[in-house]
């Protein structure tokens, strides 16, 4: 008899933890959902934002890619830009000059490649919180170095493709141009990243808890 009794009793607890870890999963879930469609979002407008400045206008995606790699981690940092990419690819026009398969003939398509690349990077080497600062430097730039690594062949080939032979003043016109103000705009994301994953941290593991408490609540009420 007391064997039965104490088998029923783990059963229960077994049943009990389950569901308690489906209710935070659920809710961790729906929260990385909105977390990745919010960079999806900010891909999409950032894509139409341009800053009229001197030599080159400023623009954001880079450094919008790099966040999400920061902020979100590497997983959820390439699936939203991945998701980006995806969105543009079936006619969506969320690309600068619109969208559609044959986009990928455009010389800056490899640069759209190399935001779900670069947002890879900058979440292995930095996206995790309470990382010193200088991590997250070294992972910015190496997002930035591996979103040009990518972007630049891709421009030049297509180009050459195309018939254009002075692939240097393409270079320097359409690349070379704007990789001190991309790279200046990563290091200022590093440090916003620096001074916000410590809140984001926190944010999460008070859903966490906020769950826990409702799932005891429940089951002292039941």
């Amino acid at each position: 008899m007391f064997c039965i009794v104490n088998r029923n009793l783990q059963l229960s607890i077994f049943t009990f933890a389950m569901e308690k870890s489906k209710k935070i999963n659920a809710k961790l879930l729906a929260v990385d959902v909105a977390e990745c469609a919010i960079f999806v979002a900010l891909m999409t407008a950032g894509a139409f934002i341009k800053i009229p400045f001197p030599l080159v206008p400023l623009t954001f995606q880079t450094v919008i890619c790099v966040l999400a790699g920061l902020l979100l981690g590497w997983k959820k940092g390439a699936i939203s830009m991945a998701v980006y990419c995806f969105m543009g690819l079936v006619g969506i026009p969320v690309f600068a000059s619109g969208g559609g398969i044959f986009y990928v003939l455009m010389p800056t398509f490899g640069y759209i490649i190399g935001f779900v690349v670069a947002a890879l990077v900058a979440g292995l080497i930095g996206g995790k919180a309470g990382l010193p600062v200088w991590r997250y430097i070294v992972a910015a730039v190496a997002a930035f170095i591996s979103n040009y690594a990518v972007g630049v062949p891709y421009c030049m080939v297509v180009v050459y493709l195309q018939g254009m032979n002075d692939l240097l003043t393409v270079f320097i016109t359409w690349n070379l141009y704007y990789m001190p103000k991309d790279l200046v705009l990563c290091l200022l994301a590093a440090v916003l990243a620096w001074r916000v994953l410590p809140h984001i941290k926190n944010g999460r593991n008070k859903l966490k808890q906020t769950a826990n408490t409702e799932k005891e609540e429940k089951n002292d009420s039941n």
